[in-house]
């Protein structure tokens, strides 16, 4: 693996208590360059004073906004509101947007279901056509993507360039499962979630080099990878799982 071909970031979730200046100011100590702002707290879509400011943090700290984490979910969250999430998007300088796939998995969903939330993907893949941004789903338990399956018949059936995939391992899965979903749903997929955990127990990604190496060789080309949660919930590990990252894609 070479490691000036991947772009190396974090989620901001990761540090919800934080603001987004000492956040900044923890990944140049990290070197990391790209972030993935959440809506939930950071950087709200109804709040554009604050992603302005956000944007202009930015800048100054000569980080790169990868994508904007939302957490509309399709089939749940009015379909009216996706456009101010796009021009938030847009002001921090990225034209990828993460959202949730409904609110249940597929083996919950009745087939008139599926079809009612595949519809309504489809209509949200136009929208963002017309601004000209990828939407990408969370590969999320709870959601629709939560089975591999019903993933890859959610991404032929809408069948647009601007709509799309995130992966991360589901921490209740094997290690082959993950691998298996990884290899399938590579050609969909723009952004990858970096974590190491097993159930809801956290682990340091140096716990997890060997593992991450044969999930990233899933994926035809290198992806922006994204580190989500530190094993201890504090900033101060953040440049130790960043080095992590950096052995994981160093051979």
């Amino acid at each position: 693996m070479n490691e000036n071909k991947y772009n190396l970031g974090l989620v901001s979730i990761s540090f919800r208590k934080h603001t987004p200046r000492e956040i900044l100011e923890a990944m140049n100590g990290a070197g990391l360059t790209h972030i993935e702002w959440g809506s939930d707290v950071h950087a709200p879509y109804d709040d554009m004073e604050k992603v302005k400011q956000i944007a202009q943090m930015q800048k100054e700290n000569g980080i790169t906004c990868s994508s904007y984490g939302t957490y509309f979910r399709l089939g749940v969250t009015p379909m009216d509101e996706l456009e101010g999430y796009i021009t938030a998007a847009k002001l921090l300088g990225t034209n990828i947007l993460r959202l949730w796939c409904g609110n249940q998995s597929g083996d919950d969903m009745t087939q008139e279901q599926k079809r009612e939330l595949i519809a309504q993907c489809k209509k949200a893949s136009e929208i963002a056509g017309k601004h000209g941004v990828v939407l990408c789903m969370e590969c999320h338990r709870k959601t629709f993507t939560q089975n591999l399956g019903d993933a890859l018949d959610l991404m032929r059936e809408v069948n647009s360039p601007h709509f799309a995939m995130y992966w991360q391992p589901f921490q209740w899965q094997t290690v082959e499962q993950n691998l298996a979903y990884a290899e399938a749903i590579s050609p969909y997929t723009h952004h990858i979630h970096v974590f190491q955990w097993k159930d809801t127990q956290k682990f340091s990604l140096f716990d997890g080099i060997e593992e991450w190496r044969g999930y990233l060789g899933k994926f035809s080309t290198p992806r922006t990878l994204l580190l989500e949660f530190m094993p201890d919930d504090m900033l101060s590990s953040l440049g130790r799982e960043a080095d992590a990252l950096r052995k994981i894609i160093g051979g």
